[in-house]
């Protein structure tokens, strides 16, 4: 496996990047990928600056996946650029001297490669490799910030107030233990900024915390950006989040493709399909996809109930696989197959016995008339 390249934008020490990253990225970021990039910190004063996908993979036992979403994190925060060939394979990862520059606010767009259905060959980690998520970002993009309040600094007064709250206590231990830390005074700020002045009720908060954890996402930048944008939206409540997380997961716009869905958004009783699909039933977007797929072959328009039979029936069959998918569809060629070469020879058979019938019809009214001249 070829090797890819490590080094700096910069004459900085490893000591003094891993300092600033200490202090200022470390407390935010999911513990694997505070691993990942500590180890790359190493590589890059090693001898032989140069690692592969699958040897990081092996060391922190991970899988090439998993170092993936690693390296794609820490680019979305600015601390290192992946490099490319123009076959769009990872050849190196530069080092971004944080010290050089003022410290990102990363609240733009967050391009989620762990959901992707299939991943990239581990030489190839390009984000646009992922066809389910080029288009979706998990409705995080830039928000009109002005439009909402300013955020501000709690005094300590109005801290206790608040902690005496028994909702607002119980949301501060909850969302530490999402965030495995405690609650730095700019977090309890921005929660506090997301029920007072944007209105959003605990459970609502609770449930955006738990959403953004899922995806690896503990920074509360992207807490509150993603609070914006659904404050943006309108979203005001736990239903119509999860709505929206159905409205912008891989498996929708993956569904939306196959059966060739455009000019609008999937309704509720939609979505709840997918879900069945994923979460019930257990299958992959590939395997979903193909079963919309034959539905427009079959019957040449959208049918979720249509789609949900087939899965159905594929579940009951134990198809785990895309090669379990094609074993079923050879299948019933080759049953379709025989039952129309039956079919023919019922029909024909038929026929022969039709035309006898016929023949002894007339052979008995030519007899009659015989007779009866007679």
């Amino acid at each position: 496996m070829a090797k890819i390249l490590i080094h700096s934008d910069s004459a900085s020490s490893a000591t003094s990047v891993s300092n600033i990253f200490i202090d200022e990225y470390m407390s935010d970021a999911n513990g694997e990928f505070v691993k990942i990039y500590l180890y790359l910190l190493r590589l890059m004063n090693a001898p032989d600056s140069a690692f592969s996908i699958s040897s990081i993979a092996d060391k922190f036992e991970h899988t090439e996946k998993d170092v993936k979403r690693a390296l794609s994190y820490w680019e979305r925060m600015h601390l290192l650029r992946l490099e490319y060939d123009t076959d769009h394979n990872l050849t190196g990862v530069c080092l971004i001297d944080s010290a050089s520059r003022d410290k990102t606010d990363v609240t733009g767009e967050f391009s989620e490669n762990e959901s992707a259905a299939e991943a990239p060959d581990s030489n190839n980690i390009s984000s646009s490799a992922d066809e389910y998520t080029s288009s979706d970002d998990d409705g995080i993009s830039s928000a009109d910030t002005e439009s909402f309040p300013p955020k501000r600094d709690y005094t300590r007064d109005e801290l206790k107030q608040f902690q005496e709250n028994d909702q607002i206590a119980e949301l501060l231990f909850i969302t530490e233990r999402y965030l495995g830390r405690p609650l730095s005074q700019t977090d309890t700020n921005t929660l506090l900024y997301l029920y007072e002045e944007l209105s959003f009720s605990p459970d609502l908060i609770e449930y955006l915390v738990e959403y953004c954890v899922s995806k690896n996402h503990t920074a509360i930048r992207y807490i509150e950006a993603t609070a914006l944008k659904w404050a943006e939206s309108g979203i005001r409540t736990v239903t119509s989040a999860k709505q929206e997380a159905k409205i912008h997961s891989p498996a929708y716009y993956a569904v939306m493709r196959s059966f060739g869905i455009t000019g609008r958004n999937l309704v509720p009783s939609e979505t709840d399909f997918i879900e069945k699909w994923r979460s019930e039933y257990g299958f992959s977007i590939d395997i979903i996809c193909a079963a919309c797929q034959q539905t427009i072959q079959s019957i040449h328009q959208p049918s979720f109930p249509y789609t949900d039979k087939m899965l159905s029936n594929w579940r009951k069959l134990n198809v785990h696989t895309m090669e379990d998918v094609k074993r079923l569809n050879l299948e019933h060629k080759e049953r379709a197959k025989t039952s129309a070469q039956e079919a023919a020879g019922s029909k024909n058979k038929f026929n022969n016995i039709g035309h006898r019938s016929y023949e002894y019809d007339e052979l008995e009214k030519m007899l009659l008339t015989t007779n009866s001249k007679r």
